[in-house]
This record gives structure tokens, C-alpha cells and sequence, in this order.
């Protein structure tokens, strides 16, 4: 098997303080859990930005500071900004890092329902998002959280309207009203992406950690973090990103996979930048 790919997602758009102190809001928390995720064996940072009072934005020049700020501490990672912001943004507001010219970025790939919300990602916002990353040559990560979203992002690539092989894909399992997290239903998944592909899976809440396990024996990818998970265990909330990524870590070692470095990792994406 290729060499492991682990990527911490430190904050997202809704966990808040009130979940686990350690969630981070400004510069200088967003700098210190994408460093303790790095030196703890993350290759890539998956990046939201918030006001320094939490609330979600996608404000290109934030992200900028960001991004800048996570480069410096984290010397060769690779970050992969967000363009699902929050729910209710708007497609234009979401968009905003990919004018960074970042060497990755995240394409939902479909609406669905996110717990009590309902996460729109229609056909023209989805085209819109394709000729954005055509343009800029930007390689997309592929966000399904529903298994018919395969299939839509499979068919706008033979299209031509969103960048195609190889594809990275990330299969988010566990979402309140979206594909729930079990072994079969990534397995399904799994087994209907194109050869030489590459992908990840990332288990939501209680899901995090039997998902983590079945990425490492299937060969894939592990994404882990705030934004997914707050908890190392039943009960035990997790002080830091560097912890969850240091559980994925021993994971792998118990079951046979080293662990990519950035450069490596740039090979197994079929990044060029």
C-alpha cells in the first residue's frame, strides 16, 4: 500500500468553544492547531476561517493571513481551503479563496441535508465551482456526503466541467441526514471511483474513528480534526488537532501503514504545483 495521507480539518464552520475550548478562532489558535496537526503527522490542512468571535467567514483577504501565517509555521504543507464556508453562504462568497490561487481546494458535490440545514450545492453552483478550478489550476478535493454525489461529480468530469483524472475524492460519512458511517457504505463507494484515483474518508462524530480505521486496511486516506470530531474517545475530549492526528498515527503503526510526508504526499495527489 501507498504511504498513509492524513489530513487535519482544525476548525470547520460549526463546532464552537462551547464544544471543546481548543476549537480555534483567531490567527494566532488557527496557526497553533495546524502546527500541533503538522508535527504530529498531517500532510495537509483542510482551512475555514472565522472572526476572532467565531462567526464563519470566507473573506478572501482572512484567508489570505491564514494561509500565509499556516505556510510559515508548517513548512511544506499542503492546505486545501474550503469552498463550503457555512451554510446560507452564498456561491460567490464561498469562492473567495480560490482567487488566492491556492494548489488545492474542496468541491461539494451536491445539496444535502445537513443536520437541521440543507447544505445547496445545485448543478450551476457546482459548474461555476468546476470552471473556477479550470481556470486557475486548481486541483479540486471532491466532498460526497451522499452517494449519489459519485455519480454527479463523475459525470460533470466526462463533461468536462469540472477537472478530472486523477480526482481526489473525500467521502464524509456520518453527517446528521446524509450517508451514514459504516465499512459497506464506503466500500460502495470505494469500489465506483475511476482507476488512479486517490481518496480519503472522513467519519463525522462517533463515526470518526471506525472510519479512520477502515481508510487505513483499505488503502485510502485519513482525515480527522475539530471540524469532524472533538473527541479521542468516548468521554475524553481531545486537547488539541495534534491529538486526533497523533491517534490516526498509532492507528497506522498497529496496522502496517507508514505515514506520507508533504513531498510524498504531493506524488500520491498528482499535484504539480
Amino acid at each position: 500500500m501507498e504511504k498513509l495521507i492524513i489530513t487535519a480539518a482544525i476548525c470547520g464552520a460549526e463546532v464552537t468553544k462551547e464544544h471543546n475550548p481548543a476549537v480555534p478562532y483567531t490567527l494566532e489558535e488557527m496557526v497553533r492547531e495546524a502546527k500541533s496537526a503538522f508535527e504530529a503527522g498531517a500532510a495537509v490542512i483542510h482551512v475555514h476561517v472565522r472572526e476572532d468571535d467565531g462567526t464563519p467567514t470566507q473573506d478572501r483577504e482572512r484567508f489570505r493571513v491564514v494561509l500565509d501565517a499556516i505556510k510559515e509555521a508548517c513548512p511544506g504543507v499542503i492546505l486545501i481551503p474550503s469552498t463550503g464556508g457555512a451554510t446560507g453562504m452564498t456561491p460567490e462568497e464561498r469562492l473567495q479563496p480560490t482567487e488566492l490561487m491556492p494548489e488545492m481546494a474542496t468541491l461539494d458535490c451536491g445539496t444535502c441535508n445537513f443536520s437541521d440545514d440543507i447544505f445547496v450545492n445545485d448543478m450551476p453552483t457546482m459548474r461555476a465551482f468546476g470552471k473556477r478550478m479550470l481556470e486557475n489550476n486548481i486541483k479540486p478535493e471532491y466532498e460526497c456526503f451522499e452517494i449519489g454525489h459519485l455519480d454527479t461529480i463523475l459525470n460533470m468530469a466526462a463533461k468536462g466541467e469540472v477537472p478530472g483524472a486523477p480526482m481526489q475524492f473525500n467521502f464524509v460519512l456520518g453527517v446528521n441526514g446524509c450517508t451514514p458511517a459504516t465499512v459497506d457504505n464506503l466500500s460502495f463507494l470505494v469500489n465506483k471511483i475511476p482507476a488512479g484515483s486517490t481518496w480519503t474518508v472522513t467519519g463525522v462524530g462517533r463515526g470518526a474513528w471506525p472510519m479512520a480505521a477502515a481508510g487505513i486496511v483499505m488503502g485510502g486516506n485519513v482525515r480527522v480534526g475539530f471540524e469532524d470530531n472533538i473527541y479521542l474517545g468516548r468521554g475524553h475530549k481531545a486537547a488539541s488537532n495534534g491529538e486526533l492526528v497523533a491517534k490516526v498515527v498509532r492507528l497506522a503503526k498497529e496496522l502496517g501503514r507508514e505515514i506520507a510526508t508533504p513531498d510524498e504526499a504531493r506524488k500520491i495527489l498528482g499535484l504539480t504545483k
